[in-house]
């Protein structure tokens, strides 16, 4: 939203655009600290440019400031910003995604929708927000609003499908998506929408071999997608970065003796600060029962309910580059600086915290770093079994920062990559981690709980059982298992695809973590 909307008059016009056209250089470079810094500057000269201020209020959020950005938003609103309905849409993304505070965000979405009652994006957003809140209907709702205003929308019809419950074969919904993905082209991203919605109402009717079908062209499409955005899987690159991994946190490092300096090893563990609050880490393969155990930890009166923060690979991208071969030797000061920059980060989003959890499955890669920032820290590991967990990998679209996602012998790979990685993980730091099997979960649920509460050194809560009761937002693929009772109907779900899994059975099931 480059220019502005009240431009200065005269020679001041031309100095204002001068920097504004510097913001937008340095915005395209990915420089948005420097471009939020020459924005103020523009600001603190001409503080009545209202599109100035939403420019501001974006790069405050890419930087990591919500709240200020929040403030921004505000001000553009107050100067009488053109289209206000997008600044009410991006406060609500703001609370609702950065800050987890769901009425103020559906409080926003609806003043962006008085306004303009045909804006699309508020109606999608409005949607989602109903379903992390588990509430099925008002999604539904919604997203039939959003398709009665493009009914060729396939992102809306695609996530109309995902809130349903489809229980049979003859259900309208898996007709409409049969026809819109043979009448959409080759555009990879809408064909993804399409065959991952099509694949999942498929197969929660039992017609496998269909299913099959529409999950196979779901992953072709995405790949596609990420081919043409560069993304793409690179297994020997994987494993050497797991080889660095362990290289860089050593098994020796567990048992030395202080003063010595063997990678990974810190000369005293006492630099890292008292953690205030807590926190809980969350890792594991994705689709591994991740969001699970955290539901079922923030029933528990102590513990809050962080999901998937960027705190810990925002840290190691400041703090530790390169990564992880900068963590083969670690100093104080660097470390101190990591674990508070952390725990400020947990008491921005959750004030008042006691315990919170951080359940961002791919912080495995950096259980050593973890640990060297809070000694003392717990970490729940969650597993599973490896084929079930590959097939639903395969069944879920993802980001294309997964690349490895869309095709099952890269899921393979990855698998065995991050069991090798967890072995490793388990000699250094074998009485820290507390490992959560999915299917002993499921199975004796009373018996695993109370384990992990124990080990968690936290005390019984039999709320903990009634996980699925919790209001709170779930920004995760499991945002309608996590809403009820366990069950165990995900056990065992790749017996009914074992002709299509076969050649991948044997590497998935002969390493095991």
């Amino acid at each position: 939203r480059l220019p502005v909307s009240k431009r200065p008059a005269n020679e001041e016009r031309a100095a204002a655009e001068r920097l504004l056209a510097r913001a937008a250089e340095q915005e395209r470079a990915g420089d948005w600290p420097a471009a939020a810094g020459t924005l103020q500057e523009v600001l603190g000269r001409w503080p009545g440019l209202a599109d100035t201020w939403y420019n501001l209020a974006r790069m405050q959020r890419r930087c990591g400031e919500p709240e200020a950005a929040l403030a921004s938003y505000a001000r553009a609103l107050e100067l009488g910003l053109d289209g206000p309905e997008e600044a009410h849409l991006n406060r609500g993304v703001i609370y609702a995604d950065d800050l987890q505070r769901a009425e103020l965000a559906q409080i926003e979405l609806q003043r962006a929708l008085a306004l303009n009652p045909n804006y699309l994006p508020a109606w999608l957003n409005l949607a989602n927000l109903h379903e992390d809140r588990g509430e099925r209907e008002a999604a539904r709702l919604a997203y039939e609003r959003a398709l009665a205003l493009q009914p060729d929308h396939p992102e809306t019809l695609a996530r109309l499908t995902n809130a349903s419950v489809i229980d049979r074969a003859d259900d309208p919904l898996i007709s409409r998506l049969r026809a819109a993905l043979a009448s959409t082209g080759t555009e990879w991203t809408q064909r993804a929408e399409l065959g991952f919605a099509l694949g999942r109402a498929l197969d929660a009717v039992g017609e496998y071999a269909e299913a099959w079908r529409a999950y196979r062209t779901a992953n072709s499409a995405s790949r596609m997608s990420a081919l043409a955005a560069g993304a793409r899987y690179d297994r020997a690159a994987y494993a050497r970065y797991v080889d660095a991994l362990i290289a860089a946190f050593p098994a020796a490092a567990a048992t030395q003796a202080p003063g010595e300096t063997t990678p990974g090893r810190l000369q005293s563990q006492s630099v890292a600060p008292s953690p205030s609050p807590q926190p809980i880490f969350i890792c594991g393969m994705f689709r591994s029962g991740s969001t699970l155990v955290e539901q079922i930890l923030a029933a528990h009166p102590q513990v809050r309910r962080g999901g998937e923060l960027p705190l810990l690979p925002a840290i190691v991208q400041e703090h530790f580059q390169p990564y992880p071969q900068a963590c083969r030797s670690l100093d104080a000061a660097r470390i101190s600086a990591a674990a508070t920059a952390y725990l400020q980060g947990i008491k921005r989003i959750h004030p008042g915290a006691q315990y919170i959890t951080d359940k961002r499955p791919d912080n495995f890669h950096h259980i050593g770093l973890i640990k060297a920032m809070f000694p003392q820290a717990r970490i729940v590991h969650t597993h599973r079994n490896a084929l079930d967990n590959a097939l639903s990998i395969w069944f879920l679209h993802l980001d294309h920062a997964m690349a490895y996602a869309t095709d099952l012998g890269d899921i393979t790979h990855h698998i065995r990559e991050y069991q090798r990685l967890m072995r490793h993980w388990h000699t250094v730091y074998s009485q820290d981690l507390i490992d959560v099997d999915y299917e002993s979960l499921v199975r004796s649920p009373e018996t695993e709980v109370r384990r992990l509460l124990d080990a968690l050194e936290l005390p019984w809560e039999p709320a903990c059982l009634e996980f699925y009761r919790q209001r709170s937002l779930v920004k995760t693929a499991s945002v309608w298992q996590v809403r009820e009772p366990l069950h165990r109907r995900s056990v065992g779900r790749w017996q009914n695809y074992s002709a299509e899994l076969e050649p991948w059975c044997q590497a998935l099931t002969e390493a095991p973590v």
